[in-house]
């Protein structure tokens, strides 16, 4: 029925897969690229952040070359199926993102230069996709783990609608809700650092060109950001 519409539809729970109490498949213990467990409980000290922005192959290695990640994973996240798999995920009824999980040292890189990263690496504006790759598991998204990282989230989506708004770009369709109720559901092996075994493999991440200003007292949430740079990639 979702997969011959038009336009992308999020299920509603009722028309939602069921899926299964249990995953089909193991996630790799460790990641290929930092060498830190995939999966928590993680270290003292540490945060996780979530986001979606589009495939997550590409999405997973832009957070994993920054420096203070201390591990990354892919998965589903934000739908109503339990222990999806990709191909469910894909279909369009689970309600799913393509999201990474981000664990990183607060004391080397904040939550928001996370989201200085999240926003100039893709586009938020294109609802149910991103670039060529269409479907609700596409989607932009950020899932926050405290009042903080939602007050932060709120912040940089209203900074950086003012600077795309005198760029000539359109609204944000970003959905900004709390991680609590949505589980993460880490993804198959084959998709986790799948550009670090696959170098040449597909990435369909790619920003709108337009620069955040970096987080202050004196920017985000408070005034107008300072200007439109052409973004770095």
């Amino acid at each position: 029925m979702f997969l011959n519409r038009r336009t992308p539809e999020l299920p509603t729970p009722e028309q939602a897969l069921r899926g299964r109490p249990v995953p089909e498949f193991t996630v790799p213990s460790r990641h290929t690229v930092l060498g830190n467990p995939l999966v928590g409980p993680y270290p003292e000290g540490l945060e996780v952040a979530d986001f979606a922005l589009g495939c997550f192959w590409g999405a997973e290695r832009k957070f994993w070359q920054t420096e203070g990640v201390w591990t990354t994973l892919v998965g589903y996240q934000g739908g109503y199926t339990e222990n999806p798999t990709y191909e469910e995920a894909c279909s369009g009824l689970t309600g799913h993102t393509e999201a990474v999980r981000v664990v990183f040292d607060p004391a080397v890189v904040t939550y928001e230069e996370l989201l200085k990263l999240f926003w100039e690496s893709h586009n938020p504006t294109q609802g149910f996709r991103q670039g060529n790759d269409v479907g609700t598991q596409y989607r932009s998204a950020i899932y926050t783990h405290s009042p903080a990282q939602a007050a932060a989230a709120d912040a940089s989506r209203e900074a950086y609608q003012k600077v795309l708004t005198a760029s000539g770009h359109r609204e944000i369709t970003t959905e900004i809700l709390p991680a609590e109720g949505r589980p993460f559901w880490p993804a198959e092996a084959y998709h986790q650092q799948y550009l670090d075994k696959n170098p040449d493999g597909y990435c369909g991440i790619g920003g709108t060109g337009v620069e955040l200003s970096a987080p202050s007292a004196t920017n985000w949430g408070r005034s107008c950001p300072t200007g439109i740079a052409p973004a770095d990639d």
